[in-house]
């Protein structure tokens, strides 16, 4: 009797001994698996693909474009050929005809952005807002009847290049046949001057000249006769003036699209860290 007494006596006095190791058991397995699943979170969300806000992906397609003028080569800024066309209008015909400016000669980079423009209160104007460089290149038309300089001013930001843009010229096409000032055209681009014989073939006097806004660049072109009429106001050739206008033209908006043109969304590769 005293022996299942005592006997039974233990094995109550275990039971609850038992179920309070089951019990720790039990939790700590539970604990161990909440920190592996947060750990697993932690992981996936360092290999997941990061996700930019709308504020940063502005940044980073600011900074893209803003970073195109020095890792674009000089040749596909300024492609060897451009095609621009001529509309069916002014050739009083029923479809527009397509044509090509040739490329003839990339100057080299203008750090003293003064020097690259007409007139110092247009070259004080890029100074005070920031320019960093002014590129430019000559183009004529396949007949090399026509030549124009294309220049692109390097400003800090889009505000800047709109701010400059307003020292050099009207926001519209200025022409030597609206020009009432001496000597022509409002300030703009300085065009690129050539030596030995190609400087009688193409040292012009500016015809047409305009500037726009393309991002942070501040597109400039100016366009005259490449042959024996360099003082020969535009006015009195109507079409002259036409395909002078749109041969300058096509160039500035190419140069502009190739600077300007807004880069893809951007995307993180996806590594930890990135």
């Amino acid at each position: 009797m005293y022996a299942d007494g005592t006997d039974g006596s233990r094995r109550e006095r275990g039971a609850p001994a038992g179920r309070g190791r089951r019990a720790a058991a039990v939790i700590a397995l539970i604990l161990g698996l909440a920190g592996f699943a947060v750990s697993a979170v932690g992981v996936a969300i360092q290999l997941l693909p990061r996700h930019f806000s709308a504020e940063e992906q502005s940044q980073i397609k600011a900074w893209e474009v803003m970073r195109r003028w020095q890792t674009t080569p000089a040749g596909k800024i300024f492609p060897a050929s451009v095609p621009y066309q001529l509309p069916a209008s002014v050739l009083r015909d029923v479809s527009p005809l397509d044509l090509k400016a040739v490329r003839i000669s990339i100057a080299p980079q203008e750090a003293d952005c003064a020097k690259a423009v007409t007139s110092a209160a247009a070259g004080a104007a890029l100074r005070k807002h920031g320019c960093e460089a002014v590129l430019r290149a000559t183009y004529v038309d396949a007949t090399r009847s026509y030549v124009m300089t294309v220049g692109v001013a390097v400003l800090p930001n889009a505000a800047a290049a709109t701010s400059a843009n307003s020292g050099l010229a009207p926001p519209r096409l200025t022409a030597a046949r609206a020009a009432s000032a001496p000597g022509g055209l409002p300030a703009g681009v300085q065009v690129v001057r050539f030596r030995g014989a190609e400087a009688g073939v193409y040292d012009y006097h500016r015809q047409i000249s305009k500037s726009f806004t393309a991002g942070p660049y501040l597109i400039m072109y100016a366009a005259g006769y490449a042959d024996s009429r360099p003082r020969v106001p535009v006015k009195d050739d109507k079409y002259s003036d036409a395909e002078m206008t749109y041969l300058a033209r096509g160039v500035a908006q190419s140069v502009a699209h190739t600077l300007a043109a807004a880069p893809a969304p951007p995307r993180c590769p996806g590594t930890p860290g990135c």
